[in-house]
């Protein structure tokens, strides 16, 4: 058994964000333009992008999931988030990690997003 498949109690479940990267609320920002269609917050707010990791290259690495996997956009998400992120000044590749665990919960929603859909 490895270690990623039985983690290190105190491990987090969601790997950290590259936040002190320059270019890293630039991304944000990108992310923030997609949306899931059946739902008026976007992607971002709604907590679905878990991890977005920066390499000193540029190279972005997003790591997200969605509401449910039975989503009828599954297979079109990450392309889109690809696309928003990809023309950015100064981003060199982005690669999206489609993932399941840990699941999306409501608890994952920013404040915003609770507002916006009557959560709060």
């Amino acid at each position: 058994m490895t270690a990623e498949s039985n983690p290190v109690e105190g491990t987090p479940l969601i790997k950290p964000s590259s936040t002190d990267h320059p270019l890293y609320d630039n991304v944000v920002e990108a992310c923030r333009t997609v949306y899931d269609p059946e739902i008026p917050v976007n992607i971002y707010d709604l907590g679905l992008i878990y991890t977005i990791e920066i390499s000193p290259e540029n190279e972005v690495r997003i790591i997200m999931t969605l509401t449910a996997p039975g989503c009828p956009v599954a297979g079109e998400m990450p392309g889109w988030l690809a696309d928003a992120v990809e023309p950015l000044d100064g981003i060199k590749q982005v690669d999206v990690e489609l993932v399941w665990d840990p699941p999306w919960g409501m608890d994952m929603m920013s404040d915003e997003a609770r507002l916006e859909l009557g959560f709060m």
